[in-house]
């Protein structure tokens, strides 16, 4: 199973980490990762286990390679993880603002898995500001993005979700 998917963020960055002192290329066969892409696994998978620190620690390097280099869908993903700190520290202003950045990107990019993580996040949002109704909107759109994708685990996870703020 990829280390990312175990749901454990110590394990990704212990391997991800050492990476970034890696010379870059060329090597003999592929490429190797560059640190955009570290960046944003270990961003991404921060605020997929609710890591607060970890998001603050590489979100502003990701946001600062993604900006840099004009990698709109890097500064998404660094967006809506900035959306996730914020929520954990109860800034639901600012995480608001992050996480509508996000979405925008990813409706510009017509990225539907990544606009329904987005829609979750709201959805996470509006529950921590005990608006359950829109939470509920939140989710029922996100549900239908992962379900036009056919994403079926995702498309349980938020049907288990609904069924608890019913």
């Amino acid at each position: 199973m990829p280390v990312q998917a175990q749901g454990e963020f110590a394990p990704l960055k212990e391997k991800l980490v050492p990476a970034l002192e890696l010379s870059g290329q060329p090597v003999k066969r592929g490429t190797m990762a560059h640190k955009h892409i570290v960046y944003m696994m270990l961003v991404d998978t921060a605020a997929g286990e609710g890591d607060e620190a970890a998001i603050r620690e590489y979100a502003p390097l990701l946001e600062e390679l993604a900006v840099r280099d004009e990698h709109r869908p890097y500064l998404a993903v660094a967006h809506r993880a900035w959306g996730v700190a914020h929520r954990l520290a109860g800034e639901y202003d600012e995480a608001d603002v992050r996480l509508q950045k996000a979405l925008e990107l990813f409706t510009e990019f017509e990225f539907p898995w990544q606009m329904g993580r987005t829609l979750v996040e709201l959805g996470e949002l509006a529950l921590a500001r005990d608006e359950a109704d829109i939470a509920r909107d939140y989710f029922t759109d996100a549900q239908t993005a992962f379900e036009d994708i056919g994403a079926k685990p995702d498309v349980d996870r938020i049907s288990r979700m609904l069924a608890s703020i019913a």
